[in-house]
């Protein structure tokens, strides 16, 4: 049994199954670590032409998304996975940060539902257990927050990454939820911009402190009300204004 398993519904199948036929997703469904079904709620809407919209009662412009094929949608989706939390993504859910990710992946097994439209009947909101929204923007549907929430949960599943430790050492990981440190890779020189003297020095020491070092100010100087909610300790706050030659 994969140790997340996952249903997409939406309207437009195809937005989903691409991205999760590419790279890592792709790696990790083939070998079993996560299970990504896609399911077309267009399938559960009654009569020839599969309806599975309408005008908004009290007028306005755009459609809504009708109760009964969305409401039927999940409940099929929550028989072919017991105990499944049911994920509405929508602009005015809980937004969504790295604890919520972490929250949604212990959970192990999910439903996704994909607004589109105006929004859904508020009536399904009777088969749905929370809602999420990835920002305070508004999107043309819920498919590209849907895969958010995949990609997100699918990196912390044990044999998704291929590195262990890449997990915990980006952006938002750990209980800090820090900005992540600079990366760089070969050549040495580029443009004239040469790698940190420290990061070529073979000193893991000084190369942690460093990166702790560049993180903290990466969230200083970029997110200062993550930084605030950090509680740093003594060191760190020396370690901000550490030369190189300090570390």
């Amino acid at each position: 049994m994969a140790e997340l398993e996952v249903e997409i519904l939406t309207l437009f199948p195809r937005m989903c199954t691409g991205y999760l036929g590419e790279s890592i997703l792709a790696k990790a469904r083939e070998s079993g670590a996560i299970s990504v079904r896609v399911e077309d709620v267009r399938e559960h809407a009654a009569g020839r032409h599969r309806v599975a919209d309408d005008a908004p009662y009290g007028g306005g412009a755009g459609m809504v998304m009708k109760p009964e094929p969305l409401t039927e949608a999940i409940e099929a989706a929550r028989g072919r996975l017991p105990g499944a939390t049911v994920v509405l993504l929508s602009p005015r859910g809980r937004p969504l940060d790295q604890g919520l990710v972490e929250e949604l992946a212990a959970r192990r097994r999910l439903v996704l539902v994909c607004g589109r439209y105006e929004g859904v009947d508020e009536r399904v909101m009777e088969a749905v257990d929370l809602e999420v929204s990835v920002g305070d923007f508004v999107l043309t549907g819920g498919e590209l927050a849907a895969l958010c929430v995949v990609d997100a949960a699918a990196r912390l599943v044990p044999g998704v990454l291929g590195n262990e430790a890449s997990a915990g050492a980006e952006s938002f990981a750990g209980r800090e939820r820090l900005l992540e440190h600079p990366q760089y890779t070969r050549p040495p020189v580029y443009r004239g911009r040469a790698v940190p003297e420290i990061l070529l020095s073979g000193d893991h020491r000084r190369i942690e402190r460093w990166r702790r070092r560049e993180a903290l100010r990466a969230t200083r100087d970029r997110r200062p009300d993550l930084l605030a909610r950090a509680g740093l300790g003594e060191d760190d706050q020396r370690l901000l204004d550490a030369d190189d030659d300090e570390l």
